[in-house]
């Protein structure tokens, strides 16, 4: 029982640009992939210094993994009760709402718990659900206060999703993802997180994506999850010649950043082994960013991708569907991921009466816990990341279209 459709027109596409859209064709993939081995002069060996296989317990597969890993958290009535408490004491500061904290927010038990899941975020399997939320029991703004509560004691650092909120400058940190298309807007967005349509395998930005299911859809809707170190091990094994241009550097758009309309950089990182730590690989990219979406579509200004990239965009996304696994939210559940090394993509859904499909956002780090930010992408975590005063902080209460998403640069309150 899954929706899988695409229902936002394809956007335009610029000159010279590869005959490649936003929705993956499997038959124009393997025609691009069969041309470009009869055409030989592929590299058979990996980039130097690259390994030939990761190992360890993010390398899985989702036919598997439930037989290895229990990814739910179920909170028990005691959790809930320590949850219901701090909820009350929050309240009772009358503080805005980016003051939520560990301090703030105090859950003296449970907080060692969530410190573990942290763990698994970071050093283990790379994600989990924390599951029996009471929704229906909050007002809004309380479930929101539990969501930013929760991920106070798992990864501290709320990161900006947004900078300008109701027309002014903010750091907006929660994003309300949810189907805002209709004949009013449909002219405007160009993000899939704003329809009912499936979403293709991408990252977002940030080290930790994490989603808070208010409510679920009346059909469809899974959300897909795949190891990044298993794909790499494919293409390692079966396509050296594109572990060289995912390491490349790729021109990726900026949506709604008018002074830098698009970077520089390689979409897929690796990181030798220190003393500390494992040696790593970090996949970082949205296929919209090269192909344009709905009324965003790729700026004619930006230099077309290559045959090449478009090929790797195809194999990211193809190997994605062969080994993710599906976790099929339920209303109150919580979604932690490691957006370093899982990426992920969401079935096409239906809405149907009360189950109109509404999810909360948070990009996260745990200072604690969290890997070394690659050298490119130092400075876009800065602006996601980097420390400011509470009161400036914007969690909203309601969903609008963000602006890397917005056509016509307007943006919500």
């Amino acid at each position: 029982m899954a929706t899988v459709t695409y229902v936002t027109p394809a956007a335009v596409k610029p000159p010279g640009q590869p005959d490649i859209s936003y929705a993956p064709d499997f038959n124009k993939y393997e025609a691009r992939r069969d041309n470009r081995i009869k055409s030989g002069n592929l590299p058979k060996e990996l980039p130097k210094g690259l390994p030939r296989q990761l190992t360890g317990k993010l390398v899985w597969e989702g036919d598997s993994l439930a037989k290895e890993y229990d990814w739910t958290y179920v909170l028990k009535q005691d959790q809930l009760d320590e949850i219901d408490l701090a909820v009350k004491h929050f309240k009772s500061l009358n503080l805005p709402l980016g003051y939520v904290n560990r301090e703030t927010f105090p859950l003296p038990k449970l907080h060692s718990e969530l410190r573990k899941l942290s763990d698994e975020l970071h050093n283990g399997h790379g994600f989990f659900v924390i599951r029996g939320v009471p929704v229906d029991k909050y007002s809004r703004e309380e479930n929101i206060v539990i969501y930013a509560g929760l991920s106070a004691h798992i990864a501290p650092k709320r990161g900006r999703q947004d900078s300008k909120f109701d027309g002014k400058p903010a750091a907006v940190t929660l994003s309300h993802i949810k189907d805002l298309s209709g004949p009013e807007r449909n002219e405007i967005i160009g993000s899939p997180a704003f329809t009912t349509d499936k979403q293709v395998f991408h990252t977002d930005s940030g080290d930790i994506v994490s989603l808070f299911a208010l409510e679920t859809a009346a059909e469809g809707g899974a959300s897909k999850l795949a190891s990044t170190w298993r794909v790499y091990n494919e293409i390692a094994r079966t396509r050296p010649d594109l572990i060289h241009t995912l390491t490349q550097n790729w021109n990726p758009e900026n949506f709604g950043n008018h002074e830098q309309p698009y970077t520089s950089r390689p979409i897929m990182h690796y990181q030798p082994a220190t003393e500390l730590t494992p040696e790593r690989v970090i996949l970082q990219y949205a296929r919209r960013s090269f192909v344009g979406f709905g009324a965003l579509p790729r700026s004619p200004s930006i230099p077309p991708i290559t045959e090449a990239q478009a090929e790797a965009l195809d194999t990211l996304h193809f190997l994605g569907e062969k080994f993710c696994v599906d976790t099929y939210f339920q209303k109150g559940d919580i979604q932690y991921v490691n957006n370093l090394a899982l990426f992920h993509a969401r079935d096409g859904f239906r809405n149907e009466g009360d189950k109109q499909r509404h999810l909360l956002r948070f990009w996260l780090r745990d200072p604690e816990n969290a890997w070394e930010t690659p050298e490119v992408l130092k400075e876009r975590w800065a602006l996601l990341y980097d420390d400011r005063a509470p009161e400036t902080e914007v969690l909203p209460l309601e969903p609008y279209i963000r602006t890397a998403g917005n056509k016509s640069g307007r943006v919500g309150g």
